[in-house]
């Protein structure tokens, strides 16, 4: 139970988790990058002219305007030699960074179907944890039944174990008065050794039966416990009723069914998801983005950056058929569930009438056992006087107290059975609780 409770808490996180896709991501990205060579704005051809450009021309000038530029020469190779350090990048060290804003706007369906299977996967995991929670109601029904039998056996074999220890008595004075015999005495001895181990048996049972309810309730199997109905003088009380068995309750109470629908509906939601990777996708961008060195006003070796807005598109041109195969595929997995679900149905609907017709059984073995009591209680009566008056052998007693512990025996199965079909036909109508 608690796994089951466990895997709920799972399955609302990741229902919160698929909400969470209807709205932006916000993304922070930083880069840092190191280069053996720097981007060059100059080739090595076009530096050494710069750096050379008063010497190239000094000459031209003095012959144009008949002037001295001797001076000119160094000023303008100094210039020159200026620009090509200005336009030196030195970008071997690049950092970069970005905040990035994204906004889905059309994504073919494709969010609205995830939610869709989250919210069907968090029912589907609330129905598994009713299922289990009757399951394991169910289980501890049948052990609590039993440890009831067996109590009320371990009473029978206790009180059987007094009749023919009281018989022995009654004989072994008899043998002494010679009006019974040796072989009678040794008959019931055999009995009284019968008796004592069915006892022993049954004690043994019910320890074994208490530690398996234990376990199944999660209590230590050591612990001593004791039942309320382990002390009830009738384990199925008289005026009980039968549940009235109702297909429609069970087709819409039983969590397995429950279950089965939900697998149908997330095989769809699953076609739909499919579906959707052949649509267009549309969302819109927007962010932050910055970067050393940086272009933006010249070449300059520091942070600087632009905001930005934008609207990206995916448009699925061809994929040789892969979307349409998944999706016939999907449809198949969902026909198939369908399928299951219908099948479910009709077992259940059998299962319920099933067990109907078992309860009906139970009350009327157990209105028969209740009949055999009373004739067996008559019997035993009557023999035990005829025993005493010598009219009645040894034998005849002896029949007479079998069939009085198979009749008590027979009752208490017939009282065990209509508790345990009762839970049954509950568990098939999906209305077992915990009362």
């Amino acid at each position: 139970m608690q796994i089951s409770r466990t895997k709920q808490e799972v399955a609302a996180d990741v229902r919160r988790s698929a909400r969470t896709k209807y709205l932006p991501h916000v993304n922070a990205i930083g880069a840092y990058e190191h280069t053996s060579k720097e981007v060059s704005l100059l080739s090595d051809e076009q530096k050494t002219a710069l750096s050379n450009l008063g010497s190239a021309v000094a000459p031209g000038v003095q012959e144009l305007t008949g002037l001295n530029a001797s001076n000119l020469a160094p000023l303008m190779n100094a210039k020159g030699q200026d620009l090509v350090d200005a336009l030196r990048t030195d970008s071997r060290n690049i950092f970069a960074g970005s905040v990035l804003l994204t906004q889905p706007i059309y994504m073919g369906g494709a969010i609205v179907a995830a939610n869709k299977m989250a919210d069907l996967s968090e029912q589907m995991t609330a129905n598994q944890t009713e299922q289990q929670r009757q399951q394991t109601i169910y289980d501890v029904d049948q052990a609590y039944w039993q440890v009831v039998s067996l109590t009320h056996k371990k009473r029978l074999a206790e009180s059987y174990l007094q009749l023919v220890r009281q018989l022995e008595s009654d004989v072994s004075r008899m043998v002494i008065e010679g009006v019974a015999t040796r072989s009678d005495l040794l008959s019931v001895g055999v009995k009284v050794n019968e008796a004592e181990m069915n006892v022993t048996k049954v004690n043994d049972g019910l320890v074994l039966s208490k530690m398996l309810l234990c376990q199944r309730i999660g209590l230590p199997v050591s612990d001593q416990i004791t039942l309320t109905d382990e002390s009830s003088q009738e384990i199925v009380a008289t005026e009980e009723t039968a549940l009235t068995p109702n297909v429609t309750l069970a087709m819409n109470l039983r969590p397995e069914l429950r279950m089965l629908l939900n697998t149908v509906d997330i095989s769809k939601q699953s076609t739909r998801l499919l579906r959707a990777t052949g649509l267009p996708q549309i969302a819109l961008t927007g962010g932050y983005a910055v970067s050393n060195p940086n272009v933006l006003n010249g070449f300059e070796k520091k942070f600087d950056g632009f905001w930005h807005i934008g609207i990206v598109a995916r448009v699925p041109i061809w994929n040789w058929g892969d979307v349409r195969y998944k999706v016939r595929a999907s449809k198949g997995a969902t026909a198939i569930a369908s399928l299951e679900l219908e099948e479910a149905r009709e077992k259940i609907e059998l299962q319920v009438s099933q067990n109907a017709f078992r309860v009906d059984e139970a009350y009327k073995r157990l209105a028969m056992a209740r009949s055999d009591i009373r004739h067996a209680d008559e019997n035993l009566r009557t023999a035990n006087l005829g025993f005493k008056e010598g009219v009645i052998s040894t034998t005849a007693v002896m029949e007479a107290q079998t069939a009085w512990l198979q009749a008590q025996s027979q009752q208490i199965d017939a009282e065990i059975d209509v508790r345990l079909s009762q839970t049954d036909l509950q568990k098939a109508l999906g209305v077992l609780s915990e009362k």
